[in-house]
């Protein structure tokens, strides 16, 4: 991998593992010997410490202690889509600050994952998604597939929308969030053979999920 690359994650979904495979992602970065740090730009929801838990992860999977601000500029109290909780607080999501966050983050680190909210086209506010923000960005696209009932529908769709977008969909990531899920493995033939780019891993499921184990599962873009 050369020096100094960065991507986006999104996810076909809420709840689909975002987090988890994006800490994975580091820790195979930083078992390559690279400075490998996350960020996740807009979050909602926040515990009694007034902390975001998707926040708190990447910051302990990131090789080194970057301010939070910088990893999370924005952060919003309530656990509700991005645009409705930054109105409830009367903010503004601007995706300058957040470029700016990011190219200071990008300065220190070899690899920076850039993770979404939800799937790729959660409202931010009343012109802006998270599909504007990819593009503003101007990074490759890292897909997480859950592997659930639905997810071949959503997978190819999501899929469809970051090309629209004019982004290059770098890999995807299939991860196994239910356990009781049926064909699992015949899920993910049917992704490769319709998805134009590389399986970067399947992520089984764990009882406790632990991206460092998970790491083993899963290559770089």
């Amino acid at each position: 991998m050369h020096r100094k690359q960065a991507y986006f994650v999104t996810g076909t979904d809420t709840e689909v593992g975002k987090t988890f495979a994006t800490c994975a992602l580091l820790h195979v970065a930083r078992g390559q010997g690279l400075v490998a740090v996350g960020m996740k730009p807009v979050a909602a929801g926040v515990d009694a410490a007034g902390q975001n838990a998707d926040v708190e992860a990447l910051a302990t999977a990131a090789s080194f202690p970057a301010p939070r601000e910088l990893i999370n500029p924005y952060c919003f109290e309530a656990p509700v889509a991005p645009h409705i909780a930054a109105a409830v607080e009367g903010q503004t999501i601007d995706p300058e600050r957040i470029a700016a966050a990011a190219r200071d983050l990008a300065a220190d680190a070899d690899l920076l994952l850039i993770e979404g909210v939800g799937g790729f086209r959660v409202p931010l506010g009343d012109d802006l998604d998270t599909a504007d923000l990819a593009v503003r960005l101007d990074l490759p696209v890292v897909l997480v597939v859950g592997l659930r009932l639905g997810c071949l529908n959503h997978a190819l769709i999501t899929a469809e929308a970051i090309r629209a977008r004019g982004l290059k969909l770098a890999g995807w990531i299939a991860n196994g969030i239910d356990p009781d899920m049926p064909w699992p493995e015949e899920n993910v033939t049917a992704l490769k053979e319709r998805l134009a780019a590389p399986l970067l891993g399947v992520l089984p499921w764990m009882d406790t999920a632990d991206p460092a184990t998970a790491a083993a599962h899963l290559s770089l873009p």
